[in-house]
């Protein structure tokens, strides 16, 4: 018999655990037991290497492993392929900052090379410490295949992928209305700008003193750039001018404006008119390209007025909105001025504001239509006629992916509805180059530099999720024609944060289904925000934030990983406080002490047992629905649910009533064998049913069994098989 200790102690068995696994090399699929053949494939989503783990990674972390360990007990050659991210511009600006703060000097100062130098060194330092933290969480990932996606495999994955979307003429360079960060002096796509609720004032007012239609505006500075005024085409107000042109100087500016009709215009919002500038507006350059209508720049990349005399040239837009205000007013043409709140776009990373500019850029085209050289796709035959947006949502439509929860879809759909051209270059550093060449009017695009003297290769790096949407095969080898990706390709679920649903999930469909013919997953599974108990979300300035480490510090990895998932829906945010995770190292203490019953009270092990009282029919049969139960709940991705019904049994049903009236039964010679090997039998099911959630405890008490020689099997816990 072996004697457990009084009280678990996490402190002791963590680490020890850990190490055991790692040796084992079971993370590695080649090396698991037995004859598995049917692969069971996660690609990490990779962190990103600007700091460390939050609650998010930690819960991303926690559901990944449980999937993974669960299908690995049930038999599957299972891949958890773990990565990091080099996140362009958050790890640049981060960089940046720190230079400023702790030197005083700026990337300029230290030129390309050198900068880049400190940035990789800040990702390597900062990879290093989310590999360890997430060993913490007890990730069972293969960590012989860990990837990072600014790696030299991944390079290439990317300039191939560049070079084939570019051959096929679906990534193009183009003068274009785009997001421009101010701040942080590069482009953004549309979903890395974040809407701000700000007070503004809005203006109604004239051109000039002869112009018949007044419009509204929040940025009177842009309607110096004005070449048109938008009507709708049966506003009743405005059909005697439309097709009328009309010459005004604004605030010393001279402006040539058009009264056009177009369908896009609210007739009953403002004045019904609205002013159209093509060169600071996305919507207004998309009216002006139907209309045919100049664009006519008047700020510039640092969201300074590059038009009119001293009371404008060279001024930031907030003084020449001041300025032109006040011109206004004094030329009467100042109609209405009210209070107004406006979401105001901002950049996610930097936080600056987003000024539309039209630039010269790469984008990627998602409207035209290609012949798509192979497709494993159901539905799509290699040689048809298809658009990126129609492989995006039939990959969805056809069933081929499903999204839990299933409500997300007619999110991704919308999105997909509403995709523009992707602008997939960046004016910054740190990232992956372009791979495009020039010298003069030749261009030149492929995986390596040309031959000869006098090319210059694009100073553009490409948006960070550009790379991270290839995740799924570039990190089994593509574009090689590897084993990992015959056996591994496509996934089996891509489990992440709804929040980046569009951000990388959508992208990872349209990058896949282009380049390789095949879907990236089978199953998205979305979790929801980790929010504090009051249901606010985390944020340092707030100092509600739960730093998972010190949480495992304190109560354990199990408990941390019991607490995140149970009562947690997929796709739902989820309030999250200390006391819950403190709640869940009670229960491991519970789990303890039944062990600790059962471990002093049991010596027979040869398994044979049968239902001889009421309290053993009712113990065995509810098992066996706990069992069924919490499998069909796991395939099924209803974790919550799963950890809840494996809770109640062994809280309740073992605990509070079995070994009650074990205690009773073990005194009786009659009923004392046949009782031992049905509480032995409760305690190595119950083991394995929390070994997915729990995986440090029910691994440190399937070694206190191994001890005591009850069991069949001399291996580890996480290679046992799942009870059926």
């Amino acid at each position: 018999m072996i004697e457990l200790e009084k009280a678990y102690d996490h402190s002791k068995v963590e680490d020890k655990i850990y190490k055991q696994w790692e040796e084992s090399g079971y993370f590695n699929p080649d090396k698991l037991p037995g004859d598995r053949t049917e692969p069971y494939t996660i690609i990490m989503p990779p962190p990103n290497v600007t700091g460390t783990l939050h609650m998010g990674h930690a819960l991303m972390a926690t559901i990944e492993d449980i999937l993974i360990r669960h299908k690995r007990m049930q038999g599957k050659k299972t891949l958890w392929l773990p990565g990091t991210d080099h996140a362009a511009i958050a790890t640049q600006s981060k960089v940046e900052k720190l230079l400023e703060k702790e030197e005083g000097k700026r990337k300029n100062d230290l030129g390309r090379d050198e900068f880049l130098k400190r940035v990789e060194t800040f990702a390597q330092s900062s990879h290093d410490t989310i590999v360890s933290q997430l060993k913490a969480m007890g990730a069972s990932c293969d960590w012989s295949r860990e990837a990072f996606t600014l790696d030299e495999q991944r390079n290439l994955a990317v300039r191939t992928a560049f070079k084939t979307l570019f051959d096929l003429d679906l990534i193009y360079r183009g003068f274009r209305v785009i997001n421009w960060d101010v701040k942080g002096q590069t482009t953004i796509s549309d979903d890395e700008v974040v809407y701000q609720e700000r007070s503004a004032k809005l203006y109604t007012f004239k051109y000039g003193k002869e112009f018949p239609i007044s419009i509204s505006t929040t940025r009177p500075e842009t309607k110096v750039g004005d070449t048109a005024v938008a009507v709708h085409p049966e506003d009743s107000h405005y059909k005697q001018y439309i097709g009328k042109e009309y010459d005004a100087e604004f605030c010393g500016v001279p402006i040539h404006i058009k009264i056009i009709a177009d369908a896009a215009v609210e007739k009953d919002f403002g004045t019904g008119a609205l002013g159209v500038t093509p060169a600071h507006s996305m919507i207004d350059a998309e009216m002006a390209q139907r209309h045919g209508l100049p664009m006519k720049q008047v700020i510039n990349e640092y969201g300074k007025m590059t038009v009119g005399d001293d009371r404008l040239m060279g001024k930031k837009t907030t003084e020449a909105r001041e300025a032109i205000v006040q011109w206004l007013k004094d030329e009467n043409l100042l109609e209405k001025e009210e209070d107004i709140t406006q979401n105001v776009a901002t950049a996610e990373r930097t936080g600056g504001v987003i000024e539309p500019l039209p630039k010269l850029q790469w984008f990627m085209d998602v409207h035209k239509e290609f012949t798509i050289p192979h497709s494993e796709l159901s539905g799509i035959q290699a040689g048809e006629t298809v658009t990126l947006k129609k492989l995006m949502r039939h990959a969805v439509e056809s069933g081929q992916i499903k999204i839990v929860p299933e409500r997300f879809e007619k999110i991704y759909f919308h999105w997909v509805d509403n995709l523009r051209d992707w602008c997939i270059s960046r004016q910054i550093w740190y990232g992956h180059r372009i791979p495009v060449w020039y010298r003069g009017e030749e261009i030149y695009c492929n995986t390596t530099p040309p031959n000869g003297a006098g090319w210059e290769q694009d100073s553009d790096t490409l948006d960070t999720w550009f790379s991270s949407g290839l995740w799924t095969f570039s990190t089994l080898g593509w574009p090689s024609k590897t084993e990992d990706l015959q056996n591994f390709h496509p996934t089996d679920v891509l489990e992440t944060g709804y929040d980046i649903l569009f951000f990388w999930v959508a992208r990872m469909i349209l990058m896949t289904t282009a380049l390789t013919g095949q879907i990236p997953f089978k199953n998205v599974f979305l979790h929801g925000i980790i929010r504090d108990a009051n249901r606010e979300k985390m944020s340092k300035s707030k100092g509600n934030v739960i730093d998972p480490l010190e949480m495992t510090t304190k109560y354990g990895t199990d408990a941390v990983r019991f607490a995140l998932v149970f009562n947690t829906a997929p796709g739902t945010d989820m309030a999250l406080a200390e006391d819950k995770i403190k709640g869940m190292k009670h229960f491991g203490n519970k789990l303890w002490n039944i062990a600790r019953f059962i471990l002093a009270s049991v010596n027979k092990s040869d398994f044979q047992f049968e239902a001889k009282t009421d309290a053993d029919k009712d113990i065995l049969n509810k098992l066996t629905a706990t069992v069924q139960s919490a499998t069909q709940d796991l395939d099924n991705f209803r974790l919550h649910e799963a950890a809840q019904t494996v809770y109640d049994f062994t809280w309740h049903e073992l605990a509070d009533i079995y070994i009650e009236a074990s205690k009773l039964q073990l005194q009786d010679k009659a009923l004392q064998e046949n009782t031992q090997k049905i509480l032995l039998h409760n305690l190595i099911t119950i083991l394995k049913l929390l070994h997915p959630f729990m995986p440090f405890i029910s691994e440190e008490l399937w070694g206190k069994l191994k001890e005591a020689g009850l069991l069949q099997k001399n291996d580890l816990l996480m290679v046992s098989q799942w009870p059926t």
